[in-house]
């Protein structure tokens, strides 16, 4: 990264670091969306066993790489403020963090899985893929947790070509695997759904092993000696760091965590809506990496320029995000309208199932739409290490108002399934506009504080 002078300049650095990093948040999300649309081709049982066990893994998982990724701001302000010295220490106290990190998240999930699955009421075969996959892809947990430090040290540098080429290789590999694993091909047997939760697992390891080979082997990531003379774990440092990284995790889960909730209360609505609803969110989820992306390159950017002591600079970035990503936001919207039938075919052939993921992919538009406002405010407040008050706002947001809001409507209103789709809605649409405001009163005191 450097300097840049025109909006021209500033537009080609953001897409620079916005186009790679796209492509590998495509790539670590298709690995879900692959291991869902293999699933489901085994079928309507082994993608409903999926779709929950997802619907509870991912919202923890995705919150405890977020608070790995509040690296990402410390090390791109210290990178921008030219404090290399410091960034070695930093990602190595990271490594140890993030390790622990994985040790408790399995803890917690043996703890909590077993006296879960009963009061879902499941049918057998759907709880047994459920149970049997998170046991499977909790293996690939503590790989995946350290290669995202390495991850996050390659971004906050500039260089996300390079976790975009790593992720880019991984995503072929867990296809293959998937298929290997779940139709029983070469003598395996065919676990079904299972068999995705294997495939992933393997492929986390090979994400560690790639990420380990660019640092150590890659300038100018080798020279900061990442491996060597690794430091005693520093407490005070770990604190420093999760002082940024959970308020991110924290928001990441209240904002996903609805989703896995939203997903729970579907399974009273039978085997059909859950594998709509998971189909539905599942490919909602591939099209929100364009906004997750933009917001990911404005920490990057915003972090950098603030590091640099060019808040102007800060803030155009920040406008130029968030116009690009309404623009994309709006264009994603047309194409789901228009192809929703040809979107539902990918995941289903079942005539029940497709039907009704048609009519989910309509309210998906406009999630779509408040996304492409959220996302960016976000990632700005996040590069001005703001993330307390933006965890609060989650909370309100999404717990406060969105889901009881979904909840009165189907409850009250006979709107079903179809209630808690509007209640998301409502919740990221009142999330934008709390987030707006929290941007004005923060780029306001930086102002104040650094400039007067």
């Amino acid at each position: 990264m450097k300097q840049t002078y025109s909006y021209q300049q500033k537009a080609l650095q953001f897409f620079a670091v916005l186009l790679p990093i796209f492509i590998t948040q495509l790539s670590i999300v298709s690995i879900g969306f692959f291991d869902t649309i293999m699933s489901g081709h085994a079928g309507e049982r082994e993608l409903a066993g999926v779709a929950i066990a997802t619907n509870l893994f991912f919202p923890f998982f995705n919150s405890s790489l977020g608070i790995i990724s509040g690296l990402t701001p410390t090390i791109a302000y210290l990178y921008g403020a030219g404090q290399h010295e410091k960034i070695r220490f930093v990602v190595q106290q990271g490594i140890y963090w993030s390790f622990g990190l994985a040790v408790l998240f399995i803890i917690l999930g043996l703890l909590l899985v077993k006296p879960l699955a009963p009061l879902l009421g499941l049918e057998p075969r759907v709880n047994y893929v459920f149970t049997h996959f998170l046991a499977i892809i909790a293996f690939g947990v503590c790989p995946i947790f350290i290669g995202a430090v390495l991850r996050n040290f390659i971004d906050a540098l500039g260089f996300t070509r390079l976790t975009m080429c790593i992720t880019i290789c991984t995503v072929p590999i867990n296809i293959f695997l998937n298929y290997l694993f779940i139709f029983g091909i070469g003598g395996l047997p065919a676990l079904g759904g299972i068999g995705a939760g294997v495939g992933t697992a393997i492929t986390y390891y090979l994400n560690l092993l790639f990420n380990i080979i660019v640092v150590t082997c890659i300038s100018p990531f080798k020279g900061y000696h990442i491996f060597r003379k690794l430091p005693t774990p520093s407490l005070k440092e770990w604190h420093r760091q999760l002082s940024i990284g959970i308020p991110i995790g924290s928001t990441i889960f209240c904002e996903q965590s609805i989703f896995g909730a939203v997903g729970l209360l579907m399974t009273t609505y039978g085997t059909v809506v859950i594998a709509a609803h998971q189909s539905a969110i599942n490919f909602t989820t591939m099209v929100y990496m364009i906004p997750l992306s933009i917001s990911m390159a404005l920490t990057i950017l915003v972090g950098y320029e603030l590091g640099a002591g060019r808040f102007p600079d800060a803030k155009r970035y920040s406008r130029l995000g968030r116009i690009l990503s309404l623009t994309f936001a709006a264009a994603l919207a047309s194409v789901l309208v228009n192809f929703r039938m040809e979107i539902a075919s990918l995941y289903t052939n079942d005539p029940a199932v497709k039907s009704l993921l048609i009519s989910f992919l309509v309210y998906a538009v406009c999630m779509q739409l408040t996304d492409g406002i959220n996302a960016p405010l976000q990632g700005t407040l996040r590069g001005y290490k703001d993330v307390k008050i933006t965890f609060y706002l989650a909370v309100l947001s999404y717990w406060l108002i969105g889901l009881p809001f979904g909840w009165i409507l189907s409850t009250f209103f006979n709107m079903g399934p179809y209630g808690y789709w509007v209640g998301l809605i409502a919740g990221l649409l009142s999330g934008a506009i709390l987030l707006m405001l929290r941007l004005r009163i923060v780029e306001k005191n930086f102002l104040q504080k650094n400039f007067e």
